[in-house]
């Protein structure tokens, strides 16, 4: 179904690790763990240095690369939300991935917001398309989809400009066929 209201998603591209680890693949388990810590799998709620001690140096390394890029995903996503406020459609969600060690590790995410033009007030969607790509540019390094999101606002607000000008002119165009047609009687 297509919905009235235009949606964007901010992505954070994944890295990949596919070549060390296969990818473990994403199911609702691993977003349930998202909104609620305590449904993450028992395995991955043991403590850090007890699974360090069984995995090899490059198993370790690839823990670690894991958890670097779970920091940024969740970082990249966090920006995308608090820029894009009340025009922010749902929460992030992300893309998981397994490490050697059991747990889940975000490797990319997205956030969904409304992109879609505000009818019939160009005002309001000039300032709704200033959100719009502030929140594409929020992260620390925007990725390629939210310089695409960020030049597509910046077009919406070219065209909120346009027709913002266009109801100014029709304005005072309209407010001088009124003085022109006025006639002052005097007796």
């Amino acid at each position: 179904m297509i919905s009235s209201v235009s949606h964007t998603k901010f992505a954070a591209q994944p890295t990949d690790y596919s070549q060390r680890q296969p990818v473990a693949p994403t199911n609702s388990q691993d977003q349930d763990a998202q909104k609620d810590p305590a449904l993450k799998p028992a395995d991955s709620q043991t403590t850090d240095t007890k699974k360090t001690r069984e995995l090899s140096e490059s198993d370790i390394k690839v823990v670690n690369e894991l958890k670097q890029r779970d920091v940024e995903v969740r970082a990249h996503e966090a920006a995308h939300l608090a820029a894009a406020g009340s025009i922010a459609v749902s929460g992030a969600s992300f893309e998981f991935q397994q490490g050697p060690d059991g747990s889940q590790y975000a490797i990319g995410g997205e956030v969904s917001i409304d992109t879609s033009p505000v009818s019939g007030d160009p005002a309001a969607t000039l300032r709704k398309a200033d959100t719009i790509r502030r929140a594409a540019l929020a992260p620390a390094q925007p990725s390629g989809a939210d310089m695409q999101v960020a030049a597509a606002a910046t077009a919406m607000a070219a065209q909120a400009q346009v027709e913002l000008m266009q109801k100014i002119q029709a304005t005072q165009n309209g407010d001088k066929d009124r003085q022109g047609s006025q006639i002052n009687l005097s007796a």
